[in-house]
């Protein structure tokens, strides 16, 4: 299975989770204030962020490389991934409420807006490297 396969069915394999979840929390008529513990979406933003380092680095790698292959569409996918752990990290850090380390999701959600950061640097340096290569 090739790289540009693999991140396809990544893509798919989180956009469908969505489209799988939206209808079971439409369901939910009643749900009680504070009932969970909210690192959902500090968690959710977390992976994204770490797959954005991931795939912008790789990106990075292979775009100072003559014939690097697909860097473009890498640097692409990471500027994407890192862009929607920002919203997802944003939006944890808004709806938590109290200190980091209190179990809320705040001290995630921080390190899910760093990482994602380092992720849009990465991914903007290999686009700018695959221009400039192509």
């Amino acid at each position: 299975m090739s790289v540009r396969h693999l991140f396809t069915a990544a893509a798919a394999g989180v956009l469908g989770g969505f489209a799988l979840a939206a209808p079971a929390a439409a369901q939910v008529t009643a749900a009680e204030e504070g009932s969970g513990s909210g690192r959902g979406g500090s968690v959710l933003g977390l992976v994204l962020a770490l797959v954005a380092v991931g795939v912008g680095a790789w990106a990075l790698r292979s775009a100072g490389r003559a014939g690097g292959g697909n860097a473009r569409g890498g640097a692409i996918a990471a500027l994407a991934l890192a862009l929607a752990s920002m919203i997802f990290g944003g939006m944890a850090l808004a709806d938590s409420a109290g200190e980091v380390g209190s179990g809320n999701g705040r001290g995630g959600a921080i390190a899910g807006l760093v990482l994602a950061l380092v992720g849009l640097v990465l991914g903007g340096v290999a686009l700018a490297r695959s221009r400039r290569t192509a």
